[in-house]
């Protein structure tokens, strides 16, 4: 079932935004390949964050695949910070011949509204190919910490403003607007801390070092099952089937509060449509395939899929929504 795709955080953000559609660049690549013959050499998947995160977990079973449908070896390369943006501006400024791509993620909506100076215009920039998938998020805090429901999270914090923490995987992404967003909503003080990834911020809060964080449910589960987390609730409209215990926020006390996480696969504008088509057809059957949609759901996401047109038009609407919402925040970074 297609999941949300609309991340609404309060009332003051307008229902319904425009959708307008992502140009998809199709003009000749300048290598001096046929594209008929892609590929002939390695690919290089490029990820903006650490390893370990699900964005990384994702594009190796991805990655590993592909090499095995094109018969050529698809290597993952974690390029960390900046909120995704050293890795984004490197698969910017390289050849548009489908041999260096990226997994876009919702920083790359999120940052087009959030950086006053980014080196670079997703919509402008990059040639979508597919959706990879799409989780909610989680509010998780380390065991330790004896909070067990959002009253109590809020309680705790506006008995000592700025004591506690929340954990992102970089300034300006999803699990920072949302922290940002719970501290607007309920007027706690809490400390932001800032991570290259969500594998890094993970490790914090399993060590107790960060009182809470909003991660996404893509690898979720085995966590709270093993209780080294404990969920506080779902930013999602319903609950979970891979954790059904969990509530949504607003059967927690706080409504229209959703946060979807999403990643897919993209290129440097300018690649040939030939290419990006290709690849469009493998990964879509590669997120067909029984094995990779039960590691998906097993791990709390949803494949997606599409063409590349409906990944364009998704990531358009996805701007326009994270701008309003960073607006009425009025939250910025250099």
């Amino acid at each position: 079932m297609d999941p949300q795709r609309r991340i609404a955080f309060s009332a003051a953000v307008p229902a319904l935004l425009a959708a307008a559609g992502v140009a998809l660049a199709a003009s000749p690549a300048r290598a001096a390949e046929d594209p008929a013959a892609y590929p002939s050499r390695p690919i290089t998947i490029v990820v903006g964050f650490a390893p370990g995160g699900p964005t990384d977990i994702l594009a190796r079973i991805v990655a590993g695949k592909l090499s095995q449908s094109l018969g050529k070896p698809v290597v993952v390369e974690n390029k960390p910070g900046g909120g995704s943006n050293i890795g984004t501006e490197q698969v910017v400024r390289a050849e548009p011949d489908g041999y260096t791509l990226l997994v876009a993620t919702i920083a790359n909506a999120t940052n087009m509204s959030v950086y006053k100076n980014l080196k670079y215009n997703t919509q402008r920039d990059l040639a979508p190919i597919v959706q990879f998938m799409a989780a909610p998020s989680v509010l998780v805090v380390n065991p330790k910490v004896p909070a067990k429901t959002l009253s109590d999270v809020v309680a705790m914090a506006k008995a000592s403003p700025g004591k506690l923490t929340y954990a992102s995987t970089g300034h300006g992404g999803s699990p920072h607007l949302a922290g940002e967003m719970l501290r607007y909503r309920t007027g706690i003080d809490i400390v932001h801390v800032a991570y290259k990834g969500a594998g890094p911020a993970l490790n914090d809060l399993l060590g107790g070092n960060v009182t809470m964080g909003f991660m996404t449910a893509l690898g979720l589960p085995q966590y709270l099952t093993s209780g080294q987390l404990r969920a506080i609730a779902i930013a999602s409209p319903k609950r979970s089937p891979e954790m059904p215990d969990v509530p949504t926020m607003a059967e927690a006390g706080l409504a229209n509060f959703q946060v979807l996480s999403w990643n897919g696969l993209v290129a440097p504008a300018k690649t040939p449509r030939a290419i990006i088509e290709r690849l469009n057809r493998e990964v879509n059957q590669i997120l067909a395939q029984p094995d990779v949609r039960k590691q998906l759901q097993t791990l709390g996401g949803e494949p997606i899929g599409g063409t590349p047109d409906e990944f364009a038009q998704f990531i358009a609407g996805e701007i326009q929504t994270w701008g309003a919402v960073v607006k009425s925040a009025g939250f910025s970074l250099d």
